[in-house]
């Protein structure tokens, strides 16, 4: 039998891209029954984090550091998002996340959230590395390693004749 916490993760595609499964629950929508704008947000930031918890890093212990690494968090600095139709209540959602870019203390990462393959909402996100003081320093070496192996394959897929592509664009 799985882990039942690895299998509230999420999981890795074949083309390198996290899926997050997300149901919708009436906290999360408006009176008519319409997932509210800023819900959406909490979506992809749990996505986000599942994607790092199944790369092997606790944001917790990560934020405690240890005796080798100072503690480190990741804030958003820059969000952008799209909304390209609505989600609604007890609709079965899935947030793609991909590694659009890394820095030397920053990471962005591209985010879909899709119900049944069609585009509902993209947010483009920089997330930036911070020490307790809330002071920006340079990613984890062992973070920066992770993100740059799961980008490469992100990168390198190429669908096959009985694999179609994700979508990246518009529908």
């Amino acid at each position: 039998m799985p882990d039942p916490a690895l299998s509230l993760s999420g999981w890795f595609a074949e083309d390198g891209t996290h899926r997050f499964p997300v149901r919708v629950y009436y906290e999360d929508t408006d009176a008519g029954g319409i997932v509210y704008h800023a819900n959406y947000l909490r979506f992809v930031e749990r996505a986000r984090s599942e994607m790092l918890y199944l790369l092997g890093f606790r944001q917790t212990a990560m934020a405690a550091g240890g005796p080798d690494s100072p503690g480190v968090s990741f804030a958003v600095r820059r969000t952008t998002i799209d909304f390209a139709a609505p989600a609604r209540l007890e609709d079965t959602l899935e947030v793609e996340t991909r590694i659009a870019d890394i820095g030397g203390a920053s990471f962005a990462v591209a985010q879909i959230i899709r119900r049944d393959g069609r585009l509902l909402v993209r947010a483009d996100l920089q997330l930036v590395t911070i020490n307790a003081a809330g002071r920006a320093v340079r990613l984890p070496g062992s973070v920066r390693a992770a993100m740059d192996r799961l980008r490469r394959t992100q990168e390198s897929f190429q669908p096959g004749p009985n694999r179609p592509n994700t979508p990246q664009t518009r529908d």
